[in-house]
């Protein structure tokens, strides 16, 4: 796509990671209001619901989802089953702009899935670009000290955050294989809601795991409600509908770019409302993870 970056793309392209940014500081503030798995469950109930006046086509016997339910239902694990429940639960133990920072080393997850098993070849900017972009990793991951890295002194949040990227990544190649479809991949709401179905399935067994393992509870309230209404609206229905015009508009290059926001709109909304405040390393991972993709997207 050659299409030029108008204001009006630049915006929906915006919108997107701001959500997911918020997506994360909520998440963190859920923390004992709702338990992680279950709260991740909940979510994408809610976007079922939000779903199905505007895609409930697709539950019909002859829409193509049923028999093409083995592609669904993988793709329904990793990105609805999985990514989120373990970015909720990286939550509990790291901070929403380690997280999103961390999570911003995608594209490096990215080329090593393509090379292992789509057959992608791998250039020798990508290569420099990923070594960037893995640096910046590294130092979140050590908390700005190269030492710490040594003494592989990690929180179970980072490595959470760091399967919840692979997933990610193996879930992003999947989507680039039409194997479904053309009523369904052609409509953003019926596509969502093909994933949705499948991993519901996924999200309601790990969540009753959580339950009969842990000592899950939920504290109902306003905060609790308000908190389920934010993550199925925003960053799981608008995001998306946003981010798939955006792509359409400008291409997945460009967009590609603006997915790095996510930790900057991180770390301003964790300073204002959970009072954690960025560091100095924050703002050299940021610029390696940058630079490491904008190296990498470079003809």
């Amino acid at each position: 796509m050659t299409q030029r970056l108008t204001p009006g793309t630049a915006l929906l392209l915006t919108i997107p990671p701001l959500l997911w940014a918020g997506n994360a500081v909520v998440g963190r503030m859920a923390q004992g209001l709702i338990p992680p798995v279950t709260l991740n469950f909940l979510r994408w109930a809610l976007a079922f619901a939000i779903l199905l006046p505007l895609a409930g086509w697709v539950l019909r016997r002859s829409s193509g989802l049923w028999s093409h339910w083995r592609r669904f239902a993988l793709l329904g694990l990793l990105g609805v089953g999985c990514y989120n429940a373990l970015q909720y639960l990286a939550l509990k133990t790291s901070t929403p702009l380690n997280v999103t920072l961390v999570a911003s080393s995608i594209p490096l997850w990215m080329l090593a899935t393509g090379a292992l098993f789509f057959g992608a070849r791998i250039s020798r900017q990508q290569l420099l670009g990923a070594a960037l972009s893995m640096a910046g990793v590294g130092v979140v991951l050590s908390r700005g000290e190269w030492a710490h890295l040594l003494e592989l002194r990690l929180v179970t949040g980072d490595l959470y955050v760091l399967l919840a990227t692979a997933c990610w990544a193996l879930y992003s190649w999947l989507l680039t294989r039409r194997a479904e479809p053309d009523a369904i991949r052609s409509d953003w709401a019926a596509f969502l809601m093909a994933q949705v179905v499948f991993g519901l399935g996924w999200s309601g067994a790990f969540a009753a795991s959580e339950w009969a393992l842990t000592d899950a509870r939920i504290v109902w309230g306003w905060p609790t409600l308000a908190t389920l209404l934010f993550v199925a609206i925003g960053p799981a229905v608008l995001a998306y509908r946003c981010w798939g015009l955006g792509v359409q508009r400008a291409g997945p290059a460009i967009a590609g770019f603006f997915s790095n926001l996510t930790p900057l709109f991180a770390a301003l909304m964790s300073a204002a409302f959970l009072g954690e405040m960025p560091r100095t390393y924050h703002a050299l991972a940021f610029a390696l993870i940058v630079g490491g993709i904008v190296v990498s997207s470079r003809r």
